[in-house]
């Protein structure tokens, strides 16, 4: 494909999944990427495979001041910074019963204050400039609620209503909600209930591979200014999720 982005664009979660398949996408689109994970040695790889336009830096999402010198140091590397494509997510699943509070503040922390702390970092810079773009990864799960997953539907519902309420707030910046189905990534990687795992196996025996999310993030952010795609759900064929 030629090249048709021409935007600094940070990506969270970006060592492995969706975040690395985004960053392959958007950089063959021409894109300039700052991006960011816990994982240092993967992102250095990834960006030294994708060139001069990718740069990176770790990053906690949950920790506010991390996110903010994240896009400082974007900034300052790239001169400034168009879109942010909040990515990073966990999915620890288990039933309401088996009591995992560290597992749902971890979802909490992560799916909801990580996409809050994004927001915050880039949400003054977008409104002084007048422009800007928040892509925001859910899932179906905002979608539905299923048995096991009851804290983590609730945290990408809240996804949902986030990127929404942005959207009706700010006239000025675009965003949107990508609403994955089933894709075959790390993500559930830390289930600790066996019989959830397994059924989670299951469910991926018909499952996107991550490209096909990264092509629904490059068009939403090809589309010509005035124009906002608000809401994406991409599925696999005769799939359920």
């Amino acid at each position: 494909m030629a090249a048709t982005i021409d935007k600094v664009i940070l990506i969270t979660g970006a060592s492995s999944g969706i975040g690395e398949a985004t960053a392959r996408e958007l950089a063959a689109a021409g894109a300039r990427l700052f991006i960011g994970a816990r994982r240092g040695e993967r992102l250095m790889a990834l960006a030294e495979a994708l060139g001069e336009s990718v740069a990176w830096r770790t990053l906690d999402v949950t920790d506010g001041a991390d996110f903010d010198a994240f896009v400082e140091a974007a900034e300052a590397w790239f001169g400034g910074v168009d879109v942010l494509v909040n990515n990073a997510g966990v999915m620890p699943l288990s039933p309401l019963a088996a009591l995992k509070r560290d597992e749902w503040s971890r979802m909490i922390d992560v799916n909801i204050h990580g996409v809050l702390n994004g927001i915050a970092a880039v949400l003054p810079r977008f409104v002084a400039q007048k422009s800007g773009h928040v892509v925001n990864v859910a899932s179906v799960a905002a979608h539905m609620v299923m048995p096991t997953a009851a804290v983590y539907c609730g945290t990408k519902h809240a996804v949902r209503a986030i990127t929404e309420g942005l959207r009706q707030e700010h006239d000025e910046i675009r965003s949107t909600l990508i609403s994955p189905g089933v894709v075959a990534t790390e993500l559930g990687h830390d289930i600790t209930d066996p019989a959830i795992a397994t059924a989670l196996t299951g469910w991926r025996k018909k499952s996107l591979t991550p490209d096909s999310i990264a092509r629904a993030v490059r068009y939403a952010l090809e589309q010509p200014e005035g124009v906002d795609i608000n809401e994406v759900i991409v599925r696999p064929t005769a799939a359920d999720m």
